[in-house]
């Protein structure tokens, strides 16, 4: 089935991990936590914390799985719990990856980093990322635990 999937990460550091395994067939992604465009995210922190939190919603609308990329300080990002919130509020199912191990732009790789608390206590998983076939199949998972 396919998916339309809402990834949340750290744009600065990770877009260049992250942009190697939202290109999946079944898997319709939003850049950038919902970003299509960093311009886009740009301008709103321009105009503060309310526009940023309207951009995240809109980058959540029809999602049925939120995809948290975990590399080190993902769980103390700004806008982090926010995302999982709306997402929880939306039965979204939630994912943690860990992608630390994935090279950037200039080939390394980053430390690794804690998984928010909230995907656990919700009831759903977080794994360390393998390919994109087990990826599909956690996604598939995760919609399945929020009834989707």
């Amino acid at each position: 089935m396919t998916r339309r999937v809402f990834f949340s990460f750290n744009y600065n550091k990770d877009v260049w991990r992250v942009n190697q395994i939202r290109s999946m067939p079944n898997i319709i992604g939003s850049a950038a936590a919902g970003f299509h465009d960093a311009s886009l995210w740009e301008e709103a922190k321009k105009k503060g914390d309310a526009a940023i939190k309207k951009l995240i919603d809109k980058g959540l609308e029809n999602t049925s799985v939120t995809v948290v990329c975990v590399t080190y300080g993902i769980a103390v990002r700004k806008y982090i719990n926010y995302e999982i919130d709306q997402s929880l509020k939306r039965r979204n199912g939630l994912l943690g990856i860990q992608i630390d191990h994935l090279k950037d732009h200039a080939g390394n790789i980053t430390s690794p980093g804690s998984i928010p608390s909230q995907i656990e206590k919700a009831g759903f998983k977080a794994y360390k990322y393998v390919n994109k076939e087990r990826l599909a199949v956690w996604i598939e998972q995760a919609a399945k635990l929020a009834g989707k």
